[in-house]
């Protein structure tokens, strides 16, 4: 059984969303990557987030060493190679 609900649409929900989208009566078509209407978070926040955000990973690299960074790697292959077989 999986974790969660399933969220992908059988033909028919395609179909509607689409004659809906082509007659205007669906929801508003919003460009990829911008908010949802109803998004409550702090504009302000949320671009705090992605610059400490873009910087974390960068900053953790560069404190690892490559003995570390090699390792850390190794396990994420063979992560990726067992969810495969």
């Amino acid at each position: 059984m999986p974790a969660r609900a399933s969220k992908r649409r059988d033909f028919t929900q395609i179909a509607k969303a689409i004659v809906d989208a082509a007659t205007g009566n669906g929801p508003p078509i919003l460009p990829p990557g911008s908010p949802p209407a109803n998004d409550t978070r702090n504009p302000h926040a949320v671009a705090m987030s992605k610059l400490g955000a873009s910087k974390g990973g960068k900053a953790r690299a560069k404190a690892l060493s490559a003995a570390k960074r090699r390792a850390i790697a190794k396990k994420a292959a063979a992560k990726r190679w067992r969810k495969r077989s």
